[in-house]
C-alpha cells in the first residue's frame, strides 16, 4: 500500500469536486496565515508527503468537513463527522 499515493489522491478528488485548482488553494491558504505558493503546493501534492496539518488546512479552506478513505484490503476505513452522541466524562 502507497499511503502517499492515497493521501494524494484524497486531496486531489476533494479539490477537482469543489473546482479549487492549486493557484486558488495557496490564495485561500495565504488569506489565514499559511504561506505557500502555487509552485510549493504543486510540489507537495506531486509527492504526496505533506504533513497533516497541511492535509487539514487545506480541508478546512476549501469548506471540506467530512471524507471518506477508500475500502483498504476488505478493511472500510471511513474518516467522517460522526452522528454518535459521545459521552463525555465529568
Amino acid at each position: 500500500m502507497n499511503w502517499n499515493n492515497k493521501v494524494k489522491r484524497l486531496l486531489k478528488s476533494e479539490l477537482v469536486k469543489r473546482g479549487v485548482s492549486n493557484a486558488d488553494l495557496a490564495l485561500m491558504l495565504n488569506k489565514i496565515g499559511v504561506n505557500e505558493t502555487k509552485a510549493s503546493i504543486d510540489s507537495k501534492i506531486s509527492r504526496g508527503t505533506f504533513s497533516a496539518c497541511f492535509f487539514l488546512q487545506c480541508l478546512s479552506v476549501i469548506g471540506c468537513s467530512k471524507i471518506e478513505i477508500e475500502q483498504i484490503e476488505d478493511i472500510h476505513l471511513i474518516a467522517a463527522e460522526s452522528n454518535v452522541e459521545y459521552k463525555t466524562i465529568k
